[in-house]
């Protein structure tokens, strides 16, 4: 099951500041949800365990993000698959964007692809859907605050 989730959130912090936060392992473990771990294998891998419940089920995932496509400090595409067990597994990416809005903002825009599957992809798109933009947001909104704050 694929869905596709945009969007945008504005950050009162200039764009280097914004740049360095996103390729910060210690600030994306503190604001990506259900995140455990998060450790940095190199300046273009890390290996991350995120819990989380979609509906009923609640899954541990372990896997691997890629960062690539980088052209600091305007923009990258993030990649990760995790496998949740039973639950099944998660794969995606999104394009990250970052604009300057004067010397104290950043815009940040962004445009994930995510698939799951196993049991995850039975509980019905529109649960998943809403989820998943649910966590996006979260996401965004807490890096937003940790980088702006």
């Amino acid at each position: 099951m694929a869905l596709a989730i945009e969007g945008e959130e504005r950050i009162a912090a200039p764009l280097q500041k914004v740049w360095e936060a996103l390729n910060d392992p210690d600030i994306l473990r503190q604001t990506i949800p259900g995140c455990q771990s998060l450790e940095k294998k190199s300046d273009t891998e890390m290996a991350a365990t995120v819990v989380l419940k979609i509906g009923p089920i609640k899954a541990t995932f372990n896997g691997e993000v890629t960062l690539k496509n980088l052209k600091p400090p305007h923009s990258y595409t993030i990649q990760g698959e995790g496998k949740g067990g039973i639950a099944g597994f998660a794969k995606g990416g999104a394009d990250v964007t970052l604009t300057s809005d004067g010397p104290e903002t950043t815009v940040l825009k962004y445009a994930a692809k995510a698939d799951v599957g196993g049991k995850i992809a039975q509980l019905g798109s529109r649960l998943i859907e809403s989820t998943s933009k649910k966590l996006a947001g979260q996401f965004f909104s807490s890096f937003g605050e940790k980088v702006g704050g």
